[in-house]
This record gives structure tokens, C-alpha cells and sequence, in this order.
């Protein structure tokens, strides 16, 4: 039906790595995985894209500053400070700030762990 959202692309995003715990040696089976805690940073205007799913990388996310709006299912849904939602498999999604102040996440997810250099 061509109902499908342009995403704009990622823009104003950034990251910092807060933390991470090796999984595999805290849990059997878990091996090449790893629990990952960031504070993500959206300016205003700013988007993280693309639309991208959480499958095989379920996660946490916690608002500290600003409103983030949350894209999914052709919905479009904010969140503010003191708020959250889960990443589990079937979300599919992408965030924006449209307000006027940076909008500040804490993610917490768990993902493959990055090849030792």
C-alpha cells in the first residue's frame, strides 16, 4: 500500500560507552556476548536511525534530559525525562529529538561482543 515512513537519515547522535560486562564468563551459554550500558546524546533536530530492529540485541532505555520520540508501527510516540521503554525482538524503530534541548538516554542492551585486538 506504500504506507511505509521515510526515515530520515542519523544525524546529531552521540555516544558515549559507560560499561560493559562479559556475559559469557557471568553466564552459561552466553559466550560472544556482551552486557553494554551507553548514554546516548540527540541534539535538537538530531535523529538516530536508520530504522533498525532489536532482534538478537534486546535492550533498556532510560530518558534523563528532553524528550526523545520513539517511531514505530507508523506511530510516533514521546517519552520524557524519568521514563523508558524496552528493545526486544520485535521492535523495529527509530528516535528523533524535536524539542529545543539535547535529549539525553541511558541504553542498556546486549550485543556481540567486538574482536579482540
Amino acid at each position: 500500500m506504500g504506507g511505509e515512513e521515510a526515515v530520515p537519515e542519523t544525524k546529531g547522535v552521540s555516544v558515549q560507552l559507560l560499561a560493559t560486562v562479559d556475559l559469557g564468563g557471568e553466564i552459561e551459554g552466553m559466550d560472544g556476548r556482551q552486557l553494554r550500558m551507553r548514554m546516548v546524546t540527540i541534539a535538537p533536530g538530531g535523529v538516530f536511525g536508520p530504522l533498525h530492529h532489536h532482534a538478537g540485541r534486546p535492550g533498556t532505555v532510560y530518558i534523563l534530559q528532553g524528550t526523545i520520540t520513539d517511531h514505530r508501527d507508523g506511530v510516533a510516540t514521546d517519552y520524557g525525562p524519568g521514563v523508558g521503554w524496552p528493545e526486544d525482538r520485535n521492535t523495529l524503530h527509530w528516535l528523533e529529538n524535536r524539542g529545543t534541548v539535547p535529549a539525553v538516554e541511558v541504553s542498556v542492551d546486549i550485543v556481540g561482543q567486538p574482536p579482540q585486538q
